[in-house]
């Protein structure tokens, strides 16, 4: 296997794009540490966390840790990403869209043009609602202010940094896709959460350190993570293939199709998605207790979704199902997929061409979306499963599962498979295949 790495080093393009990329991730860190002016960044960490489990706990969690740190990249790329699924969602109700989107290169520009755009208008609405947000919270129990001296100069230099840092790192993602190895945007909010695990490996050590786990309970739990993170690679991978045989063309003297192949089908289409989505409605309710007057609905909603309470994980779970299927609908068009077949010459064995071949296809999306639905929902509730049986902290127990989890995995095996394609299309061995060959070229 070191051998395997070294010859990563053996390819001079592979080589400049993955020092690119590490480049890029020393600039994005550097940025997370340059802090907005005219906000006490030690009093909105302590705010923030009393927090965690609410809807800013999540977005600081995208943002990599700089909201709750207040620097100029607190927006983090979580505009991008909306602007992203907006877009999106628009193309299965709008038309124009839908075509622009299957144009190939040209609409795919159209569309990341009309993308950077909208996040534009997002950093910058969010921004605003950010200065607002920032000068109504009140002093710690520190007797810290988040802003000391609020106004309109506040307001518009705020908005002014955290546009700007939003902008910045879209366009760095947008180098790293293009200049460096892997998805830019998700490999940065992978260093985010990455960024985390230091802080929680030492809260383990403190409990080590003050008796209250034993080394059998921590190699336990290491072990039960090891199995969890192979679950998840397994279900990420996973795959029902749709076996096609494409009818054989005669053109002039050449016989052209005749092959047999397959559609491979994900058992998660959706990937983190659905838990991105449900995760930002269970959050409404007990943010939006921290605003409310003192009193027994106030008391109710903190009680009934908090983290660690089964109400909460019940409506999360069915959440997550109902998002994966809503999700896979959009992702994955059957009769598209249909259309498309019998327009190419493709057959599926035993199946009529058209309608059928799309219900056939619907009904084998149905069935397999429901095992890693449930799946997913598991996943997202594993941690509040294991911080309230194992009195985990929250920071280590994040990594058992949920979006960060998901997120790590889905760009870790993207990020692999993108060196492995480099390193097959140069003859050498791959990363996660063994062969013959041992760090030497052929021929």
């Amino acid at each position: 296997m070191l051998e395997k790495f070294r010859n990563i080093f053996k390819i001079p393009d592979l080589k400049r794009r993955i020092l690119f990329t590490l480049l890029v991730f020393v600039v994005y860190r550097i940025g997370g540490h340059v802090p907005v002016p005219g906000i006490n960044a030690m009093a909105l960490g302590e705010f923030l966390q009393m927090q965690q489990n609410t809807l800013f706990g999540l977005y600081d969690m995208f943002a990599g840790g700089n909201f709750g740190r207040a620097t100029v990249f607190a927006l983090g790329i979580m505009p991008y990403i909306s602007a992203s699924i907006i877009l999106q969602l628009m193309g299965t109700v709008m038309p124009a869209l839908q075509k622009l989107q299957q144009e190939g290169e040209e609409g795919r520009k159209k569309i990341t043009q009309w993308t950077r755009y909208l996040t534009v208008g997002i950093a910058g609405a969010q921004s605003v609602g950010v200065s607002i947000f920032l000068t109504q919270i009140p002093a710690t129990q520190s007797g810290l202010i988040v802003v000391p001296n609020p106004g309109l100069g506040f307001a518009l230099l705020t908005v002014l940094t955290l546009t700007s840092g939003t902008i910045f790192i879209m366009w760095l993602g947008e180098q790293i896709t293009e200049r460096g190895i892997g998805n830019g945007i998700s490999l940065l909010i992978f260093i985010g959460i990455i960024d985390r695990l230091p802080y929680a490996l030492m809260d383990e050590v403190q409990l080590l350190n003050k008796g209250l786990r034993s080394p059998i309970e921590e190699l336990f739990l290491f072990g039960l993570m090891f199995l969890t993170i192979a679950a998840v690679v397994g279900i990420t991978q996973g795959q029902r293939k749709i076996s096609v045989q494409y009818a054989k063309k005669v053109v002039g003297r050449r016989v052209y199709g005749g092959q047999s192949t397959h559609i491979p089908l994900r058992v998660n289409t959706a990937g983190v998605m659905p838990i991105i989505f449900a995760q930002t409605i269970m959050f409404v309710p007990s943010t939006a207790a921290t605003f409310l007057p003192e009193g027994a609905f106030r008391e109710w909603l903190n009680t009934a979704f908090t983290f660690q309470s089964y109400t909460y994980m019940i409506f999360y779970m069915l959440l997550i199902i109902f998002f994966t299927y809503f999700y896979t609908a959009i992702a994955i068009n059957p009769v598209d997929m249909a259309n498309n077949l019998k327009k190419q010459g493709g057959l599926i064995p035993s199946v009529k061409p058209g309608k059928r071949t799309a219900e056939y296809i619907d009904n084998i999306l149905t069935r397999i979306t429901l095992p890693g639905a449930i799946f997913l929902g598991l996943i997202a509730i594993f941690p509040a499963i294991i911080t309230k049986q194992m009195n985990v902290s929250y920071n280590f127990a994040s990594f058992f599962g949920g979006t960060g989890l998901l997120i790590m995995v889905g760009v870790s095996l993207d990020t692999l498979q993108q060196i492995e394609s480099h390193l097959l299309m140069r003859h050498y061995d791959g990363l996660m295949k063994s062969g013959k060959l041992r760090g030497r070229r052929r021929g």
